[in-house]
């Protein structure tokens, strides 16, 4: 299990590679990488400021990566989460659930980033052709996070 905030841009490639290696008991990766856009509804987006309070931001993701590895069975978890000024086309943050089996990888990697869109303690600042702008909540991003409940 990792979990990693920092201001410095990452390796998709290097960072699965060290996920992996030397783990004969894995039979699957998935990951998810965000990514900037440069458009938001109908504004052009110049640059995207993300803030943290560190500290909190790390608990926060660490509970749900353990939540994640307490729900499937799973060999490896890794989560790293940019901050400060990224420009459209920058990585943001990378998911990956590493298991002996694809299927738990995948649920377990698509219930990761669900939850840090709703969770994790990040503001984001768009600077848009139309001036900056914060971003809010989405409901489309509660009810992806709502489906993984263990209630339902």
């Amino acid at each position: 299990m990792a979990v990693r905030v920092q201001r410095e841009d990452f390796d998709i490639g290097a960072e699965l590679d060290a996920l992996t290696r030397d783990r004969h008991d894995i039979g699957a990766v998935t990951s998810f990488v965000g990514l900037v856009r440069d458009i938001a509804g109908d504004a052009r987006i110049g640059a995207m400021t993300l803030e943290h309070y560190p500290g909190m931001t790390e608990k926060e993701l660490a509970r749900v990566e353990a939540e994640a590895n307490a729900r499937w069975q799973l060999s490896a978890t890794l989560i790293v989460h940019r901050f400060g000024r990224l420009e459209p086309g920058d990585r943001i943050v990378l998911c990956a659930a590493a298991s002996p089996h694809r299927e738990q990888a995948f649920e377990a990697c698509h219930f990761l980033i669900d939850w840090l869109k709703t969770s994790a303690p990040f503001w984001k600042l768009e600077d848009t052709d139309k001036g900056p702008q914060w971003v809010d909540a989405k409901t489309t991003d509660d009810a992806a996070a709502a489906r993984w409940n263990k209630s339902q």
